[in-house]
C-alpha cells in the first residue's frame, strides 16, 4: 500500500520505551506527525529527534502529536529519550511491518550504493486519520523539523 495524500492512513499499534501500546486511531481528534529514522543516538537522527524537541512545544499547540518511529528495542529508546530530553514518543517497530507499510522502510541509495534499510521519511496524519502531507524521502535530517513546522502553521 502506498502512502497517498487525502487517504486513509495505515492503522497501527506499537510499543513505546516503556511497553505501552500507542494505537494511532487512538490518536484521532490530533494531527500526527509520524517521523520514521533508521537508529538511535546516531548524528542524523539525533539532530532530527533534537530538531522536534526544540520545536516541540509549538508544535504542540497546532493540536499535533510526534512520534518517532525506528526498528530499535524499548530501551535502546528509553536511553535515547533520556539523553537528549526528547518530551515525545518513540515507537519500536523491530520487524519493520509499520514502517513498509509507510513506504519507510525498502530500497535507497547510500553513499552511492543501492542498499534496503530505513528510509527517513515522515507523515502528518490529520485529525480524521487521512494523511496529509508525505515527506517521502528526508535529505536533511537536522532541517526537516521546521520544514514540518512551516506546513503545520501554513495549514492554520
Amino acid at each position: 500500500m502506498a502512502i497517498e495524500e487525502g487517504k486513509a492512513a495505515p492503522a497501527f499499534t506499537l510499543e513505546d520505551a516503556r511497553g505501552k501500546k500507542v494505537a494511532l486511531r487512538d490518536l484521532r481528534g490530533k494531527n500526527v506527525i509520524i517521523y520514521f529514522y533508521p537508529r538511535d543516538d546516531t548524528p542524523g537522527c539525533t539532530k532530527e529527534a533534537c530538531g522536534f524537541r526544540d520545536l516541540y512545544n509549538k508544535i504542540k499547540q497546532r493540536n499535533t502529536v510526534v512520534l518517532g518511529i525506528s526498528p530499535d528495542a524499548a530501551a535502546s529508546h528509553e536511553r535515547f529519550a533520556t539523553k537528549y530530553k526528547l518530551p515525545f514518543t518513540l515507537l519500536s517497530d523491530p520487524d519493520r511491518k509499520v514502517m513498509t507499510r509507510y513506504g519507510a522502510f525498502g530500497e535507497k541509495m547510500m553513499y552511492g550504493k543501492k542498499t534496503t534499510g530505513v528510509i527517513r521519511s515522515s507523515v502528518w496524519v490529520d485529525p480524521g486519520g487521512k494523511v496529509k502531507k508525505h515527506w517521502a524521502r528526508v535529505p536533511k535530517a537536522a532541517d526537516h523539523p521546521a520544514r514540518v513546522l512551516e506546513a503545520l502553521e501554513a495549514d492554520q
